[in-house]
């Protein structure tokens, strides 16, 4: 059954109007029809199975069959990243980081970052399509770039990784299963200010490893490493 997205399906409801682009993909591109089922996500643990009742293009109506709700998650892995130069490599990490089971990232702009914008629009529409392709029921939450020094102002405690010479932390023995956001610098690495200001906010520095990581691969990995322990 093919899987569809809305965030604004009711938790409650028993009948639902699609969105003309979802309207249009169905009735037009798939060519589907009354009596067709399908799949319905609205991104916060809803999972609901839905026949066509009216296959109109830009109105598409439906009944709701039924609606498997997923429990809260209890844990939250939060990744905050400088964007890279290469708008596609970004991209990457948000697909791969969805399906592994992310619930947050945030983008940063650091002394040394290489984008002063990014469409976040974009990301979205990367992170729902990985969400239904992987058949997760919770989509992540993607914050607008904003400025380091705002961030850990407003999210103190949590988790540092750079490439500097110093005594760093495992992983596994400080990350905290909620309000624990990790730190992964862009690809010019965090500024020596950067990083005693984290500090200063109660972060704790970590190793990602020997090797030197690109930036995605740094942020995608730190994912895995919380994911492996919220298990």
């Amino acid at each position: 059954m093919r899987l569809f997205y809305d965030e604004h399906i009711a938790q409650t409801a028993t009948t639902h109007t699609l969105s003309e682009e979802e309207s249009k993909h169905i009735v037009r591109v798939l060519r589907m029809d009354n009596g067709d089922k399908i799949g319905l996500l609205n991104g916060k643990g809803g999972n609901f199975t839905c026949e066509i009742t009216d296959a109109h293009p830009k109105r598409c109506a439906l009944k709701v069959l039924s609606n498997d709700q997923a429990n809260p998650l209890k844990h939250e892995i939060h990744v905050a990243v400088g964007p890279t130069k290469q708008l596609e490599r970004i991209e990457w990490f948000v697909e791969k980081a969805t399906e592994i089971g992310i619930t947050e990232i945030s983008l940063i702009d650091c002394d040394n970052g290489e984008r002063a914008k990014i469409n976040i629009d974009r990301l979205v529409k990367k992170a729902v399509s990985a969400m239904k392709q992987s058949h997760r029921t919770f989509l992540p939450k993607i914050n607008e770039l904003q400025k380091l020094s705002d961030f850990i102002e407003a999210n103190p405690n949590g988790l540092i990784a750079h490439c500097y010479e110093n005594e760093k932390n495992d992983f596994s023995d400080v990350f905290e299963l909620t309000n624990c956001p990790i730190l992964i610098g862009p690809e010019g690495d965090f500024s020596q200010k950067e990083i005693e200001k984290a500090l200063e906010n109660g972060y704790k520095t970590i190793t990602l490893g020997p090797n030197r990581l690109r930036t995605e691969t740094a942020a995608l990995y730190a994912c895995m490493q919380a994911k492996l322990i919220t298990k």
